[in-house]
């Protein structure tokens, strides 16, 4: 027989996954247990027990308001894991690329300075504003990952956002059908930090 010092050491050590998104990881539109982290928290209680994910995803947020809130969600959680997903409100809005960069950096280095690992997931942005911006937009974030040693994903919406049948009439959120898509497309990156 186990005494309770043995019973609790046998016990599975439990770590926190932190999702850091905007509407794409909020569920915009959707009922909230249908979006991707939902999904993602339900294929790891099957897969790998010991991880539980918070979802501190706000429609609407860009990495200034995600680079001021990760402070006390990190303080709060102590995640083995940051799941950043910004950037696209901040595209939608022109805002300085710069910024945007040393935000994401920030916030990755914030996280592993905690002794989390980081995944970035890279967001893309309508031609509208031109191609100039467009592709500094987009290699801002590898840029980012690669400045702070996080680990950079794939564009989540990849097999999604160009079939409107995956995607809300705004066309720029997804529908509930698309959420699974988008969670193998995390996953495929996830999987190699747990």
């Amino acid at each position: 027989m186990l005494s309770l010092s043995s019973q609790a050491s046998a016990e599975p050590e439990q770590h926190s996954i932190l999702v850091l998104g905007d509407s794409i990881s909020a569920a915009y539109g959707i009922d909230l247990e249908a979006g991707w982290v939902a999904l993602l928290d339900g294929k790891l209680t099957r897969s790998h027990p010991s991880y539980r994910v918070t979802n501190a995803s706000i429609s609407g947020d860009t990495t200034a308001g995600g680079l001021r809130r990760l402070p006390e969600l990190l303080s709060r959680h102590q995640p083995a894991i940051v799941i950043i997903e910004l950037g696209g409100n901040d595209g939608l809005r022109g805002y300085p690329i710069k910024q945007l960069r040393q935000n994401i950096e920030q916030m990755a280095q914030l996280s592993q300075a905690q002794g989390a690992r980081v995944l970035i997931l890279p967001m893309e942005i309508p031609p509208n504003l031109g191609k100039v911006y467009t592709d500094a937009f987009r290699q801002s974030f590898a840029s980012a990952a690669e400045s702070s040693g996080a680990h950079l994903g794939e564009f989540p919406l990849t097999d999604v956002a160009l079939d409107p049948n995956l995607m809300q009439r705004d066309g720029i959120h997804p529908t509930a059908a698309a959420q699974p898509l988008i969670l193998e497309r995390v996953w495929q990156s996830l999987e190699q930090l747990l």
